[in-house]
């Protein structure tokens, strides 16, 4: 093999092991992002628990923010053993479940 041949096959060979690493950099640095977001709207969660610890109504859902949309945060209850935490439109889907005795098929 010639000095030639053999620069040609070593730069090709560092071609493809730079190829391979630019796929591996692209996906290390997608992962962070998402871990960066995750990060976020924890925090952002932690947050507003701590807020919503502080006011006496620290029991009842609460609507927060995440992601840019609001949802409803349901706190963890201890020592409830009924639906009576639950707000009223849980409540009410949860006795058309129990009333249909088997599998519910939703239409709204």
């Amino acid at each position: 093999m010639s000095p030639l041949e053999k620069f040609a096959a070593r730069r090709a060979e560092l071609d493809r092991l730079a190829q391979s690493l630019a796929r591996k950099l692209a996906e290390v640095n997608a992962e962070r992002e998402e871990l960066a977001v995750a990060d976020r709207v924890l925090r952002r969660l932690h947050e507003q628990e701590a807020d919503a610890q502080a006011t006496p109504e620290a029991s009842v859902p609460q609507a927060v923010q995440v992601a840019g949309r609001s949802v409803l945060k349901v706190p963890h209850r201890r020592d409830v053993a009924d639906a009576s935490a639950l707000p009223g439109d849980y409540r009410r889907m949860l006795q058309i479940v129990k009333a249909a005795g088997g599998p519910v098929r939703v239409k709204r």
